[in-house]
């Protein structure tokens, strides 16, 4: 019988050791070991979950091993943390079976390392209720343990958006996320899903702004469902969907959408204008572009135009050719910890300054194939406004052809709007964090 402890301490192997994708690595393992449901949420519990608060399990478990812990064997430091994951941020799981089940997890690495588990867990809960740690330090060491933020992104936060806000930040990229699906209109009513969903047993809400967006508070995996199977929905945040909504698109116009995969966008751009005119879909990777045609596929999407390439190469054929552009450029995902938590641990200040100049590169670009009157949207989904306000600031300045158009949803608590017309949206309860910001080509 294969023991979703285990499962979940290879995937954050994968992860921790290998940089591998959360959500890509913990579909694989659930898809190839053979758990039932129960064990299957266990697992992902416990590998988001521990990948979520491993800057806080870490610096309470530096206070009860007096070696380098990063000098530990892996798999048995991966244990601890999972452990300590349970004992202090679940309530369901009694605590001797937490540990009993860790040491047991650790026996078939070494008895003598099983006997370490053993004693750091049980010292970890005699002491627990008198951590010293959490009380150590400035008022930024403090947020980074109660938050579990390495200090440089805390910072970051912080310093760009100020206190109040920096720190409502570092407490919502610790939510849980909520599937949100995009109803297909050219398939079905958005009544008619939820009728179905609610007939089926899943506890659904609307989306907070965009019409077509269906919020799943409980029930089974909505990719197994049949309305997604045949493509009458599909799986998107919701602040990925305002893009679409901020082209003020129209029928049979001709749109590029430059880093389409895995295609979200470009179905919902396509979606939006009733499959009429062109949606070129640009990916670098033929791979990605596989994804993009299997979700247009599903959908009946109908419009869309495949390409690989570069979208830092100049493509002469879309010179002047678009009445809309979209670069949801690559970007360091700071606003998208919510859903992928080791974000926190693998990006680092050097690799989002060479974002900075891609995005650059995509930009400017991208900017060549804007019809006169026609928009560039440029979309990230970090929250790090050098990638965000200073690169729009940045262009504007060298291209004063391009003029910002204010972007305005309405009144809610988690969007910003820039007073020079782009906006930043928060993380909370049901989106992601985001920035977008749209620009006309006026000669």
């Amino acid at each position: 019988m294969i023991n979703p402890r285990g499962t979940a301490v290879k995937v954050l192997k994968q992860v921790l050791d290998n940089n591998a994708y959360s959500n890509v690595v913990l579909s694989m393992y659930l898809n190839k070991e053979n758990l039932d449901r129960k064990d299957r949420a266990l697992v992902t519990e416990l590998v988001y979950g521990t990948l979520r608060y491993k800057y806080t399990i870490d610096s309470i478990l530096d206070s009860f091993i007096k070696s380098d812990i990063g000098k530990m064997d892996g798999d048995i430091l991966n244990i601890l943390r999972m452990s300590v994951y349970q004992l202090r941020y679940l309530s369901k799981i009694p605590e001797f079976a937490v540990v009993n089940e860790a040491v047991e997890l650790s026996k078939r690495k070494s008895v003598k390392l099983s006997k370490l588990v053993n004693g750091v867990l049980r010292n970890y809960l005699r002491n627990k209720d008198t951590l010293t740690c959490e009380h150590k330090g400035d008022k930024m060491s403090r947020w980074c343990f109660k938050y579990s933020f390495s200090r440089w992104m805390a910072e970051l936060f912080i310093t760009q958006y100020g206190e109040k806000t920096g720190e409502s930040i570092l407490k919502n990229s610790n939510i849980v996320p909520k599937v949100t699906v995009r109803v297909n209109t050219l398939k079905i009513k958005y009544e008619q899903v939820w009728n179905e969903l609610i007939k089926n047993g899943y506890d659904v809400k609307e989306g907070t702004i965009c019409k077509e967006a269906l919020i799943i508070k409980k029930g089974s995996n909505i990719e197994l469902n049949p309305l997604f199977k045949k493509g009458y929905i599909t799986v998107q945040d919701e602040s990925s969907m305002l893009v679409a909504h901020v082209m003020d698109l129209e029928e049979n116009m001709t749109v590029l959408d430059l880093c389409s995969a895995p295609g979200g966008k470009s179905c919902h751009i396509a979606e939006l204008m009733k499959n009429t005119g062109k949606v070129y879909a640009c990916d670098l990777h033929a791979n990605k572009m596989s994804l993009v045609k299997e979700n247009a596929s599903r959908l009946g999407v109908e419009n869309l135009i495949y390409n690989v390439f570069d979208a830092e190469k100049y493509i002469g054929q879309f010179e002047n050719a678009a009445d809309r552009v979209l670069i949801d450029v690559p970007c360091s995902g700071l606003g998208i910890i919510r859903k992928k938590p080791e974000i926190k641990w693998t990006k680092n200040k050097d690799s989002m300054d060479n974002l900075v100049k891609i995005q650059r590169n995509i930009m400017l670009n991208a900017s060549k194939y804007v019809k006169q009157e026609g928009k560039l949207i440029y979309s990230t989904c970090t929250l790090n406004k050098v990638e965000n306000n200073e690169n729009i600031n940045w262009f504007i300045q060298k291209n004063p052809q391009f003029k910002l158009e204010k972007i305005n949803f309405g009144d809610f608590e988690n969007i910003i709007y820039d007073e020079k017309g782009y906006i930043t949206v928060l993380p909370n309860d049901n989106m992601d964090g985001f920035f977008i910001a749209k620009m006309i080509k006026y000669r």
